[in-house]
This record gives C-alpha cells, structure tokens and sequence, in this order.
C-alpha cells in the first residue's frame, strides 16, 4: 500500500490567495507594482521564511525591510484566519478517504511546526495526519527534499512507495529530488515545461488527485 504526503498552503489550506493580497496591499504602502508583486511571491511559495527574506531582498534591494514587510502582510493574514481558514476544494474527502482506507499520510510543510499545528487544529484535521512537519524542523528548505525525506522516514516508507502533493515550483522539484512521486495541484502558479517534467502527474483538484488513488494499489 502506498502512502501520500501533503504540502499544507495551497493544497490543503487554500491560503495562497490570502497571501499574495496581502502582498499587494503592503505593496502599495512600499511603492512596489502589483506586477512585481506577483512575480516575487510566486518564487517564495514553498520557502521557509529565512530563504523568502532573501528573495525578497534579491528581488526589492538588499536594504529592503524585508522583515517589517512581511510582518504586516501577516498581520493582515492573521486578522483574515483568525475567523476561518478556507480549505481547498475537496481537501477534507480526500484526507477522509485515505482514512478510510488505512493509507499513511504526512504533512510536510515550510510553515513553522508550531503554526502548522494551530491551523489545522483549528479546522479539526489533525486527525487525518500520522505524520506532520513544520520547516524549522529540518535545515534546508525546498526546493531541497529534506522536508520530505523526513516526513516519508517519520512514515516508516521508501520513497519509492510515496506521493507527494504539491502545488508550488520549490515543492515539486523538491518531491522530485526525494524520489518519491510528485503530483501538482496548481495554484497560483501554472507549471512550466520543466515542472512538468518533474511531475508524475498534474491535476486540476484534489477531486481527481483522490480518484487516482484510489485506482493505485
């Protein structure tokens, strides 16, 4: 039997969007364009929050308040989720199926372990996990597979028996260079050429992600 391992911002959280208007909000205060905007937050998702500072500065200037930036994009996200956290499509049937059929499943996200543990609590899905990391607590964030080595060794699997469900560039080829098998749910982010290649599958929804599993031995 096959185990499945899950990013949580954008695949299970649909938390993405709620991000990037954020970005664009403390854009405007920084005179940043929403063009720019939109490029740059697309190249930090999946990074954990020190590679995304670098990012940022690479990107903005190196004396660009890369910390104080973020902080109020967060604040902003914070007054958003402290109401309700929104769930991708077909996010809570698919980790209820895998429940149902006794598959292994991990979450492995860039995300601090200890805010990882509050949002999902929050939404009632700590359950559906048997493993869950937060990204401080390996020391290379995607794209390097460290995350996910991790959560398919905390699993007790190879990676070879192993789906790994993305949505982000960093994820995927960070699923690919544990040598498990990545699938992409797009979201913000439409896959390129090389992407693609990386992928063992691409699907529209976690809808169609679960009926191919559930066609997997």
């Amino acid at each position: 039997m096959y185990a499945v391992v899950f990013d949580m911002d954008g695949v299970i959280l649909d938390t993405e969007n709620l991000g990037i208007a954020a970005w664009r909000k403390a854009g405007v205060k920084y005179g940043i364009s929403e063009d720019e905007i939109n490029r740059v937050y697309r190249l930090i998702i999946g990074t954990k929050v020190e590679r995304g500072n670098e990012i940022i500065r690479e990107n903005f200037g190196k004396d660009f308040p890369s910390e104080d930036f973020r902080k109020e994009c967060g604040s902003y996200i914070r007054d958003v989720l402290n109401t309700k956290i929104p769930l991708r499509p077909f996010a809570r049937e698919i980790l209820e199926f895998l429940k149902n059929n006794g598959i292994k499943v991990a979450l492995a996200s860039s995300t601090k372990y200890e805010i990882v543990m509050r949002e999902l609590t929050q939404e009632g899905l700590i359950g559906y996990f048997d493993v869950i990391i937060g990204g401080d607590l390996v020391a290379k964030s995607k794209p390097e597979p460290d995350i996910f080595l991790k959560a398919i060794a905390d699993l007790g699997e190879t990676p070879e028996n192993c789906f790994i469900v993305e949505d982000s560039v960093n994820g995927i080829r960070a699923a690919h260079a544990s040598g498990a098998k990545p699938i992409m749910v797009p979201d913000l982010v439409t896959p390129t050429e090389e992407i693609k290649a990386l992928c063992h599958k691409i699907f529209d929804s976690l809808g169609e992600v679960m009926e191919y599993l559930g066609t997997q031995k």
